[in-house]
């Protein structure tokens, strides 16, 4: 991005660091940023984490302006539980390919189809397929929340088809699958995988559930990115190998600075294929023009807003015996 200011000159010859400091006092705004985020995100950020949990404690602040680092279904999930506050995306272009890949005219089609199905959602979509689901599941509370669900009640997972697949096979309840995928952990290559593991004998693995199941057969610990994080802080070994979006790699270096952490690699043999795309459009410039702007903004209608609550609401009630576990459970480092 050639960001400007509004003068019409670069952004050159700032302190971006100070002036977002600045900005985030001026503003009363608090700073969100994913795991998946740019390392020098994460440490300007008053919280880091998984997207829930990050947009709940935004909602227990006195801030007036939330600033989410991270995709653009993240920022919608705060503005739906913080309407009263505006909230920022650094980059509104910043999506997700499970988002895309479950436009809300086809989810709605595909329910009428199955009318005896209920929707359980990954929260990876839009705030209108959440208004058009009935409950919604992070990686954590998934399966908590299938437990509860009656064994004769028919289900529709969506939108991602490996998250779903997994939770077929632990759990042995059939769900209708929504055939949409994470380009990130799709693209991990259980050949190169499989060489990695070979040159680093007896090194876990920890891989996120939304990968394929050729890559979590070979993993040791399948759980959310939270998850992941907490486990690399407790596992016995000194060597850790990551089958999620790298970034994470970050929080665990700090966290445990005398362990390796070694990104699981692409077809390609290493790791930065597997950088997701649209995490990575957000930047130090652009959330400075965020703040300083207040732009771009995201705006949800309100009646939208209350049906996609109401089935956020729902996974809480459900699972709340998951909070500090999983999604439910992010790092605070920085801020007053």
């Amino acid at each position: 991005m050639d960001a400007r200011n509004g003068m019409g000159g670069s952004l050159g010859g700032l302190d971006l660091l100070a002036e977002i400091d600045r900005l985030r006092r001026e503003r009363n705004a608090v700073i969100l940023a994913h795991y998946y985020q740019r390392p020098e995100l994460q440490d300007i950020a008053d919280f880091v984490g998984d997207s829930l949990e990050l947009s709940r404690r935004a909602a227990e602040t006195d801030a007036d302006v939330i600033a989410f680092c991270g995709v653009r279904f993240m920022a919608e999930t705060a503005k739906i539980l913080s309407p009263q506050k505006i909230v920022v995306l650094p980059d509104m272009d910043a999506g997700c390919s499970l988002e895309d890949s479950c436009p809300p005219e086809q989810f709605a089609a595909f329910r009428a189809q199955h009318p005896d199905h209920i929707a359980l959602t990954y929260i990876n979509c839009s705030a209108a397929v959440k208004a058009l689901s009935d409950v919604i599941v992070t990686s954590s509370s998934a399966e908590k929340i299938l437990s509860q669900i009656p064994p004769e009640q028919k289900i529709i997972f969506g939108p991602d088809k490996h998250l779903g697949g997994y939770l077929k096979r632990k759990t042995g309840r059939d769900m209708l699958l929504w055939p949409g995928v994470c380009i990130v952990h799709e693209a991990f290559s259980e050949t190169e995988l499989l060489k990695l593991k070979a040159q680093h004998p007896g090194a876990p693995v920890a891989a996120h559930p939304e990968c394929p199941a050729h890559i979590l057969d070979h993993a040791d610990y399948v759980g959310s990115t939270s998850g992941i994080l907490d486990y690399a802080k407790t596992m016995p070994g000194d060597t850790l190998i990551v089958a999620t979006e790298p970034h994470i790699i970050h929080q665990m270096e700090k966290a445990v600075p005398e362990k390796t952490f070694i990104g699981a690699p692409g077809a390609d043999g290493n790791c930065n294929c597997n950088i997701c795309p649209y995490m990575a459009l957000n930047t130090i410039e652009k959330l400075y023009v965020a703040l300083r702007d207040l732009e771009p903004r995201i705006e949800i209608e309100e009646e939208l807003r209350l049906k996609a609550k109401t089935s956020l609401d729902r996974m809480l009630a459900m699972a709340s015996g998951t909070v500090g576990l999983g999604d439910l459970g992010p790092v605070r480092i920085s801020g007053d």
